[in-house]
């Protein structure tokens, strides 16, 4: 009878134990759910307003091929020039020995209408990444190519949008220039949605 009462107390025991041990132990996660699908249209529509600011010409009329930066723009019009005063690429991009492009571009604009602007380290950008005058599609490829968008992962050039200053003039160019559209900000999150996205271009 003793037996019988050790053995019930042991079977209880152990039930109680493996019960509490199972209150114990965390439930397994649920299985992860698999990735979004890239959306190619939310993609080109991101693209799209991304175009509008690189092809813009506070942006494009300093990613030139050539050795001459450009002066266009809407109070221009249709006209598009090259930079007076026989401004040279040089070395570096910025400017030639005896006419540097610091020796009229400052830390600030000129509070003048259309007068000099002024931002940090002024300088054109490297011709590996020209696109002034290129289409969407073309500036939509070059964005993407390490070796044409200044050796960047995508993420990169997102934070250099946002974060450059001589960029961010693009957006603060001074009296009497139409500044890019948007923000660096705005511009920075769309390049993100755009990566999300797959990154497409207009025509793949």
């Amino acid at each position: 009878m003793r037996n019988l009462t050790y053995l019930s107390f042991a079977a209880i025991f152990g039930a109680c134990a493996g019960l509490a041990l199972a209150q114990d132990t965390p439930a397994a996660p649920p299985p992860a759910k698999p990735p979004a699908a890239a959306d190619p249209a939310n993609g080109l529509a991101a693209w799209d307003k991304l175009f509008a600011v690189f092809s813009h010409p506070r942006c494009a009329n300093c990613h030139v091929e050539d050795d001459r930066p450009r002066w266009s723009g809407s109070h221009y019009g249709a006209e598009q020039r090259v930079h007076a005063f026989n401004i040279q690429r040089g070395v570096g991009g910025r400017g030639s020995a005896g006419l540097r492009c610091t020796s009229c571009h400052f830390e600030n604009n000129s509070a003048v209408l259309h007068g000099p602007p002024g931002a940090h380290d002024w300088h054109l950008a490297p011709a590996s990444m020209a696109w002034f005058g290129k289409s969407s599609a073309e500036i939509c490829a070059q964005i993407k190519d390490p070796a044409r968008n200044g050796n960047r992962s995508l993420e990169a050039v997102a934070a250099h949008i946002r974060d450059d200053k001589l960029v961010a003039w693009g957006w603060a160019p001074g009296p009497g220039r139409e500044p890019a559209p948007g923000s660096a900000e705005e511009a920075y999150r769309t390049l993100q949605a755009w990566t999300a996205a797959g990154a497409p271009c207009p025509g793949s």
